[in-house]
């Protein structure tokens, strides 16, 4: 059996203190990681082509 490896790319962004704050505040009450609520920010915008 073959399995494909997903390709991935890393990203590195600057956030205000405060931005950050509300980040971790989230994904701490959430129970998520800051990764996982960014990817279904980003699947959530409509990109038009």
């Amino acid at each position: 059996m073959t399995v494909k490896a997903r390709k991935v790319k890393q990203l590195n962004i600057k956030l205000p203190v405060r931005e950050l704050s509300i980040l971790e505040t989230f994904t701490e009450q959430a129970e998520r990681t800051k990764t996982d609520v960014i990817r279904e920010f980003i699947r959530a915008l409509q990109v038009n082509t």
